[in-house]
């Protein structure tokens, strides 16, 4: 996970980006100008920073400029604002923004630009060493599958795997003869389990995907009997 800088003079625009950062499991300082910008820049040396252009110091393209012409431009950087044009946006990324966001800012849009962001921003790992597999087994030069490996898919792969292949299969059994709605109680527990667990813990996400709001998520959870602490993400992200 990311340490995110969130730089906007309007306190509720700071306090539900750090909140919903913080539920994807981001680390959140947060900055109402320019000024809190440098010092907290340069103490925690953020993965990203949220730069709102309108502010009442110095404007967020401004201090985007100076951290560039500082060579401080190590993060990606996106802007954010309510009265932006286009011009606007066009030279924040001349000045090395990496996105621009208009406010109102959406959930998905807000989570997507970060994502991709911090992707764009990570290192690339370097690949695995393949000294362990067969020569049928290794990518070939351009990575495609492997072109010697006898059958096709999973199937194919399997009686070459170590004690026979059977990679351990993701499977939930119910027990039907019982009332219908403790079978249906079992079977929604299971299910929130699996996307928080798939999610990581984030309820941003898993009410994303289940289509609930988060208050009526929440008290579903409850409910259910849902222990929602292990599925936190650790402090290490």
């Amino acid at each position: 996970m990311a340490t995110i800088l969130v730089v906007d003079d309007e306190l509720g625009i700071r306090a539900l980006l750090s909140e919903i950062l913080s539920d994807e499991g981001h680390t959140i300082e947060l900055a109402e100008n320019a000024a809190q910008a440098r010092a907290t820049r340069e103490r925690m040396r953020p993965d990203l920073v949220l730069l709102d252009i309108w502010m009442p110091d110095v404007d967020g393209v401004t201090l985007l400029k100076e951290w560039g012409g500082a060579g401080l431009l190590t993060m990606p950087v996106i802007m954010m604002s309510g009265h932006g044009t286009i011009d606007t946006a066009v030279e924040a990324t001349k000045f090395g923004a990496t996105a621009f966001l208009e406010k109102p800012i959406t959930l998905q849009k807000l989570l997507r630009a970060v994502e991709q962001a911090l992707v764009k921003a990570a290192p690339r790992p370097a690949p695995a060493p393949l000294m362990g597999l067969p020569s049928y087994a290794r990518p070939d030069p351009i990575g495609q599958a492997p072109s010697g490996l006898p059958g096709h898919g999973a199937a194919g792969l399997a009686g070459h795997l170590p004690g026979g292949g059977n990679a351990p299969a993701s499977e939930q059994s119910f027990e039907l003869d019982r009332p219908l709605r403790e079978a249906r109680d079992a079977f929604e527990k299971s299910y929130f389990e699996f996307h928080l667990a798939k999610e990581n813990g984030s309820m941003t996400r898993v009410a994303e995907k289940t289509g609930l709001e988060r208050t009526h998520l929440y008290r579903k959870l409850k409910q259910l009997g849902v222990d929602l602490s292990r599925n936190k993400r650790g402090s290490a992200g």
